[in-house]
């Protein structure tokens, strides 16, 4: 639960931040499974799997599974549907970037889907992203997805930001809107919850800062 002074403790770093549902305002995954027509029993896994009621890596699995998205699906999506970016994101983004703080993207959504939005928008590089990889064959049909990634499961997101901590990060928030977020702390030092476009209890409830829109952090970081 937030607090005066858990808030006060988030807002003098900020780092890491999820893509869908928080700089993204949609579920990369369910947008490609309603452009592949399984878009309603993917979502309801995609709420499960977001609040905490069911292991992340089944969800992933099971969602797949039902959409099998070739690489062509992805392209045809992409084109029909280009990821739709979260009010003040690229605001944020931008405050963040103009003080030094390095942004790095760590999601469950799809690399594929990610990247190209996270370099144009956020000024995020390929090496800044954290994400699930679609397997295809040579034909370009879906044969599965990579279970080496960390964020392809729970208790990935802390493992990447270990990871960053490792690599030299001494002060690492993690930004996002569903329950791997949230795991994320321990080892980052804060969480900042998002609601703007969905809330969530579990994300309301341990987040050290809550807000619905980006302005609030933006006004933050801008405050003497």
């Amino acid at each position: 639960m937030a607090t005066a002074q858990s808030i006060e403790a988030t807002k003098v770093a900020l780092r890491g931040a999820d893509a869908d549902s928080t700089l993204i305002s949609e579920e990369g995954i369910d947008v490609l499974a309603a452009h592949c027509g399984a878009g309603e029993a993917v979502a309801a896994w995609t709420a499960k799997a977001m609040g905490g009621g069911v292991k992340f890596e089944d969800a992933l699995a099971a969602r797949l599974e039902l959409i099998e998205p070739s690489r062509a699906d992805v392209e045809a999506c992409l084109a029909a549907h280009p990821p739709q970016v979260t009010p003040g994101a690229e605001a944020l983004c931008a405050a963040l970037a103009a003080r030094g703080t390095l942004v790095y993207v760590v999601s469950g959504g799809f690399r594929c889907m990610i990247e190209p939005t996270a370099l144009s928008s956020f000024g995020v590089p390929s090496d800044r992203v954290f994400a699930n990889h679609i397997l295809w064959d040579e034909a370009g049909n879906y044969v599965g997805f990579d279970e080496a990634e960390p964020t392809s499961r729970d208790g990935g997101k802390p493992k990447v930001v270990g990871m960053l901590k490792a690599a030299g990060a001494k002060t690492v928030v993690m930004v996002g809107d569903g329950a791997t977020d949230a795991q994320a702390k321990p080892p980052a030092d804060a969480f900042l919850g998002f609601g703007g476009v969905a809330v969530r209890d579990v994300v309301r409830d341990s987040a050290d800062w809550f807000v619905t829109d980006f302005a609030d952090v933006v006004a933050a970081l801008d405050a003497p």
